[in-house]
């Protein structure tokens, strides 16, 4: 990302502070994109999913055809060392990686047995509780399995999502409400999202073409242990543009009230500050 001004990259064993060099213009990751990533965070202390959100880079680098050289726990671990060059209250952006060094018999496809990993830490601040989003609609839709690697936090996919943000920043929308090639919504360009409607909480079921999202399952949880109705179900450009809500989650900000969606104004509503105050006790005491 390069986005922090104090940055620590782990690799061939061991930390370096600053953003490493780590590839080579011939690997296959670098030529061919063959690199999965995944990206956790650190806030007031805490760390919360870093276990699933590195087993989620195990599965993606499996779903891409590397070979994971390292488990969940050991991940974890390394994490946890690198955050310890941090200050106990410091945001920190954590984003482990694999990639294909070489080319396999194909050479389109990567040889597994040449995976490499390293991982990335940026301090990255969490956004302000006020920060909202804005939604604008795009010609672009989110590809089905048959057609992309939607079951990978794949770096590859992340082009495809920039142009869809290209295109509403041009039009003063600050992200894009997607949907899948049958026009039903499937999420923004960087996050899920959710609606309420009539005091029912809804979110796209997923359906093979966006990742469901870790956070978008921890408030699912959280919700539904509050005995709050979570519905997955197929919901519609209307369904969204007609909510008495609208709120987008994701591990950078974990949670993000609409305040626009194309021509209608909304507010940021109960649910959404309902959902921030759950998260962030749940966090303080995991």
């Amino acid at each position: 990302m390069a986005v922090g001004d104090t940055i620590f990259t782990y690799f061939n064993g061991k930390w370096e502070k600053g953003n490493t060099p780590i590839m080579g213009a011939a690997d296959h990751g670098t030529w061919l994109g063959t690199l999965i990533f995944d990206g956790a965070r650190k806030f007031n202390g805490v760390a919360p999913d870093l276990d699933s959100h590195c087993e989620r880079a195990n599965e993606s680098a499996v779903a891409m055809g590397l070979k994971p050289t390292l488990t969940t726990a050991a991940m974890v671990e390394i994490a946890l060392e690198g955050l310890a060059h941090y200050a106990a209250d410091e945001s920190v952006y954590i984003r482990p990686m694999y990639w294909s060094k070489e080319s396999g018999p194909s050479v389109v496809g990567g040889d597994p047995e040449s995976t490499e990993f390293c991982m990335c830490l940026e301090n990255v601040p969490m956004p302000d509780t006020d920060a909202s989003m804005t939604l604008g609609t795009t010609r672009f839709c989110r590809p089905m399995l048959s057609m992309q690697l939607v079951n990978a936090k794949a770096a590859c996919l992340y082009p495809h999502n920039a142009r869809m943000l290209r295109e509403v920043n041009a039009n003063g929308f600050k992200n894009a409400i997607v949907c899948d090639a049958l026009g039903n919504v499937a999420e923004t360009a960087t996050s899920n999202l959710m609606m309420v409607r009539d005091g029912e909480i809804l979110t796209p079921a997923p359906n093979g073409t966006f990742l469901n999202g870790i956070t978008r399952k921890r408030f699912t949880k959280l919700l539904r242990d509050e005995g709050k109705v979570v519905s997955e179900t197929t919901l519609s450009l209307d369904d969204f543009r007609n909510a008495d809500e609208i709120f987008a989650t994701g591990n950078i900000a974990k949670i993000t009230p609409v305040t626009r969606i194309e021509d209608r104004y909304l507010q940021a509503g109960p649910v959404a500050r309902m959902c921030r105050e759950l998260y962030w006790d749940w966090a303080a005491s995991s």
